[in-house]
C-alpha cells in the first residue's frame, strides 16, 4: 500500500514539474516561429519548367530591389570622395587608422545606410524581395584569406543574417549576391577594384582566389541552408564586365567558374536555386541541360536606350534559354526606355525583377531615376585622405540614414507602385 502511494505521489510530483517545463518549450517554439517570421517551409522557393514556385505549387513572380552600395560601395552611389573605389578605400583607411579603426568605419556606415526603417519602407511599397550585394572584404581582412571572426571566434556573417532575418519578419526573401569575389570576377570597379580580374587566371594565385571564393560560397550556403527567406544564391555579379574578350572567351571563362561554384554550393546546399549571369547576352551562358545544372535561374542586367531593344533582349533570352526561369537582376529606364515599357516587357515574357538601386548618395540622386531614395542636395562626402577619423565618422554616421539624409525621388509612386500587385 505504501509503495503504490509513493507511485501516485511521483507521477503527481512529475507531472506538477513537467507543467512549467511545458510552458518553456512551448514558449520557446513561440520565440522560434516569430524569428522565423511570415515565411514557412511552404513558402521555400525551387524552380519549375520555366517558373519560380514555392512549395505550395503556386507561381512566385519575384519584384524587389537591389540594396546597392551597403555592403560593397561604388564611387559614384556612395558618400566618399579622394578614392577610386571599395578597395582603394578600405586600403587608404587601413593605412591611416589600423585595421580594426578602419573595419569600425565600415560598421558605422552600413549601420547607418540601411536600417530597419528601410525595410520596413520597402515592405510598405509592395516588393516582396531584395538583392543583397557583397563582396569578401565583409568576411575577410585581407585577400590572403584572414576571416572576420565574431565574438565568440566563429566567423562572423552577422551582417548577412541580420538582413536574412528582418526579411523574413516582413515576408521580403533576399537574393544573396557575391558583388566582389576573391581576386575579382570583373575589370569593373563595381565589384570592389577596378583593372583587376583575377578569379580566371590559370596560376597559382588564380587558383587561390578560387579556393578563396568556394570556401566563402560554401561557408554562406551551409548557414543558410534550409532558410525559406533566401530565395537563391547569385554566384557572381557580372562576370567579365569590362574586360576585353570575345563572346567565346566569356562563355569558355563563365561556364568554367560557374562549373566549380555550382558544385560547390551543391555540395553543401541540395535544395536553394542558384542564378548565373548572362552577361551581358544569353551567349554568355551554356544550356542547363548540357551542364547537368537543376534548380537554377538564369539571371540579365539590361541598360539600354530604347523599349524596342529592351523587349527584344528579353525576347531573345528566353529563345536561348527556354527552360529556365529569368531574373532582370538589375534595370532602370535607361535614356529613351521607359519605366511602363520595361515593367510590360517582364511581365510579358514572365520574368521577375529587381531595380537598381533602393538608394544612392551623388548630385542630383535627389532626382535620380536610379534610385527610389537619394541624398539631399548638398549632401557632404567622407574625404577618406584627408578628414580626420572622427570627421569621416561622422560623415559616414547617422546623417546616412535615410529620414536623415535621404528624399523620395518620387518614382515609386508614379513609375513603380503600379507593378507591384
Amino acid at each position: 500500500m505504501k509503495k503504490a502511494c509513493r507511485k501516485v505521489l511521483c507521477v503527481f510530483l512529475c507531472l506538477v514539474m513537467a507543467v512549467p517545463f511545458a510552458v518553456f518549450a512551448l514558449a520557446a517554439d513561440d520565440a522560434q516561429a516569430e524569428t522565423a517570421g511570415a515565411f514557412t517551409q511552404d513558402d521555400f522557393l525551387t524552380t519549375k519548367g520555366t517558373k519560380i514556385v514555392n512549395r505550395k505549387g503556386e507561381q512566385v513572380i519575384l519584384k524587389g530591389v537591389n540594396i546597392g552600395s551597403w555592403m560593397i560601395w561604388e564611387d559614384w552611389l556612395s558618400p566618399y570622395e579622394e578614392t577610386t573605389d571599395h578597395y582603394d578605400s578600405l586600403e587608404t583607411l587601413i593605412d591611416r587608422f589600423g585595421l580594426e579603426e578602419a573595419y569600425a568605419l565600415m560598421d558605422t556606415y552600413m549601420d547607418n545606410w540601411f536600417t530597419e526603417y528601410d525595410l520596413d519602407r520597402i515592405a510598405e511599397m509592395g516588393f516582396n524581395c531584395v538583392r543583397v550585394p557583397f563582396w569578401y572584404r565583409n568576411f575577410y581582412y585581407d585577400d590572403i584569406g584572414t576571416k572576420i571572426l565574431d565574438e565568440n571566434g566563429e566567423w562572423d556573417f552577422s551582417r548577412l543574417d541580420w538582413v536574412v532575418s528582418e526579411c523574413a519578419k516582413r515576408g521580403l526573401y533576399v537574393i544573396l549576391d557575391m558583388h566582389g569575389a576573391p581576386g575579382f570576377q570583373s575589370d569593373a570597379p563595381h565589384n570592389g577594384k577596378g583593372g583587376s580580374c583575377g578569379l580566371y587566371e590559370q596560376t597559382e594565385q588564380g587558383e587561390f582566389y578560387r579556393s578563396l571564393t568556394v570556401e566563402l560560397w560554401t561557408a554562406i550556403a551551409e548557414r543558410f541552408k534550409g532558410n525559406p527567406a533566401v530565395a537563391m544564391y547569385d554566384l557572381l555579379n557580372e562576370p567579365m564586365c569590362d574586360v576585353d574578350a570575345t563572346e567565346v572567351e566569356r562563355r569558355i571563362n563563365n561556364e568554367y567558374i560557374y562549373t566549380i561554384l555550382y558544385d560547390a554550393v551543391r555540395a553543401a546546399d541540395d535544395d536553394h536555386i542558384i542564378t548565373m549571369e548572362c552577361i551581358w547576352t544569353g551567349f554568355a551562358l551554356p544550356p542547363t541541360w548540357f551542364k547537368g545544372w537543376n534548380n537554377v535561374v538564369y539571371q540579365v542586367h539590361f541598360y539600354n536606350n530604347s523599349d524596342f531593344i529592351f523587349a527584344l533582349f528579353l525576347f531573345l533570352q528566353k529563345i536561348l534559354h527556354p527552360n529556365v526561369p529569368m531574373l532582370m537582376g538589375e534595370f532602370y529606364p535607361h535614356q529613351k526606355t521607359t519605366w511602363e515599357g520595361c515593367f510590360k516587357s517582364m511581365k510579358l515574357f514572365n520574368y521577375s525583377w529587381m531595380l537598381w538601386t533602393y538608394k544612392a548618395a551623388g548630385h542630383m540622386m535627389w532626382e535620380s531615376d536610379w534610385c527610389l531614395y537619394g541624398s539631399r542636395d548638398g549632401f557632404e562626402r567622407a574625404k577618406l585622405k584627408t578628414d580626420s577619423y572622427e570627421e569621416i565618422a561622422r560623415k559616414l554616421g547617422e546623417c546616412m540614414q535615410t529620414p536623415n539624409g535621404y528624399v523620395d525621388t518620387g518614382h515609386y509612386e508614379k513609375n513603380v507602385a503600379d507593378h507591384l500587385g
